[in-house]
């Protein structure tokens, strides 16, 4: 990781309220006592004993547990920064982190939303238009529709101009959520009646759209960061297959079996895409990838991503420092060495609160809470023994990190942290990680986006992940 800084930008924020929680919060934190700024954090009632909310400069309590009323309470966050002399806002990742309006409130009170340009979350934010966009800079994509009414006759017709197997995608939220595969015209209606269910429920309205199914990818995104100045970086990629119902669970890079130089290729043609575009600050595009049909553009996420560890692993880059610098102002060649080097290999394991079997959460008190550590280890989480697991937000415990030489030290590295995790009162998912890690064509490194499927199948046929 990059070294404290001694020195402040006339732009750098003393102070920065945090208005997210758990494992990200905690991250953010530990980013800014790196760069000596003071930090305010915000808690709800059931998050106030987790262990960053006493090592904040300032806490201030959200009332009430639901998030609307605490984390996606616009109001009551701007109150609090105002109330705290706050001078910016790092939103983190999930939440209010790609709102566009919030980051525009934000900056309308006067303080520094740590993250790209409000234009930029609300351009990138909405699928079609982003594919739009994209697509106008050079970016490849495969077969997709525009936004389509709630009208089966134009549905249909779009989807045999797309061309079957087709992917109905919401427009809008993310996280793989209302996405509904449909291999043929039979299957379309009722398809798209439950995606139009699911994202009217979970992102409040039901814009759809249809893209062309592309069978067994992988997913592969870039990281990026930019300046406010022109100036973009990729910090390399990483390899996301590794996904359950559209949720990544295993994160790695350098992504393995395929050529450093078509990676690399890619890479080079985002940062000068980006770049023309003008993006700043930070980002990720995310693209599915086959031998055969090259890269094709998926999204933009506009924000810090769950699994930028492994890249900080690899590079040496505190990118969650680099982020608020990059926001108050300062150039890239001032917060990043010239050259960057990818070095050793790195894996994240995301451990959620979960039934290991089933996969429904698993809130509960943490009676038991010990973290591995070790030569190789990195563990981020917002938990300690004796905290609260709650049912009102993501399940997601800490995520551990192995980096090692190369991808095989890595895996082993991670098996054994997993294996010493103790976590008592609540389940969680290691006997199911720990199968996937042991399983061939992971080893192998043959990944693709539905090798969970075929990791869940052998779980059946031996009757167990093993022990709960």
């Amino acid at each position: 990781m990059t070294s404290a800084l001694a020195w402040k930008a006339p732009a750098l924020p003393n102070r920065v309220l945090i208005a997210n929680r758990g494992a990200v919060a905690a991250r953010i934190l530990r980013a800014l006592n790196t760069l000596g700024l003071e930090s305010v954090v915000v808690y709800s009632e059931i998050d106030a004993q987790l262990p960053y909310v006493q090592q904040a400069t300032q806490a201030y309590l959200l009332p009430g547990n639901e998030p609307a009323t605490t984390y996606l309470n616009q109001d009551a966050l701007l109150d609090i920064a105002l109330q705290s002399r706050a001078q910016a806002i790092h939103p983190g990742y999930g939440f209010l982190s790609e709102n566009a309006g919030f980051a525009r409130r934000v900056e309308e009170a006067g303080m520094c939303f740590i993250g790209p340009d409000p234009r930029w979350i609300e351009q990138l934010g909405e699928k079609t238009g982003a594919r739009r966009f994209m697509k106008s800079l050079g970016m490849p994509q495969t077969a997709s529709s525009e936004v389509l009414p709630n009208d089966m006759s134009v549905v249909a017709a779009a989807a045999e101009m797309v061309g079957y197997p087709v992917l109905i995608k919401p427009a809008t939220g993310g996280g793989g959520i209302g996405m509904m595969p449909v291999a043929g015209p039979h299957g379309l209606e009722a398809a798209w009646r439950t995606a139009s269910a699911v994202s009217q429920r979970c992102f409040g309205e039901a814009s759809l759209y249809l893209e062309k199914l592309i069978e067994r990818p992988r997913h592969i995104e870039f990281q990026f960061l930019a300046d406010r100045h022109g100036n973009v970086r990729a910090l390399f990629e990483r390899d996301c297959s590794v996904q359950r119902r559209h949720q990544k669970v295993l994160e790695e890079t350098r992504a393995p079996h395929v050529e450093t130089a078509v990676l690399d290729a890619m890479a080079r043609k985002l940062e000068g895409m980006l770049g023309k575009a003008g993006y700043d600050v930070i980002g990720t595009v995310e693209m599915l990838y086959t031998p055969e049909t090259g890269f094709s553009f998926l999204e933009v996420n506009t924000r810090l991503q769950v699994e930028h560890a492994i890249t900080e692993q690899i590079t040496g880059v505190d990118i969650v420092a680099a982020q608020i610098r990059l926001a108050a102002g300062e150039r890239l060649d001032e917060v990043l060495p010239q050259s960057v080097l990818a070095r050793g290999h790195a894996i994240q394991a995301r451990v959620y609160a979960e039934d290991p079997k089933r996969f429904f959460p698993s809130p509960g008190l943490l009676q038991r809470f010990e973290a591995p550590v070790g030569d190789g280890v990195r563990v981020e989480t917002g938990y300690a023994a004796g905290c609260e697991v709650p049912r009102f937000y993501d399940p997601l415990v800490a995520k551990v990190i192995a980096t090692g030489a190369d991808r095989d030290e890595a895996l082993s590295i991670l098996r054994d942290a997993l294996s010493r995790f103790r976590i008592d009162g609540i389940k969680t998912n290691i006997p199911f990680l720990l199968q996937a890690l042991d399983f061939p064509e992971y080893v192998d490194g043959q990944l693709d986006i539905t090798i969970v499927d075929r990791i869940l199948a052998s779980v059946h046929d031996n009757a167990t992940v093993g022990p709960e």
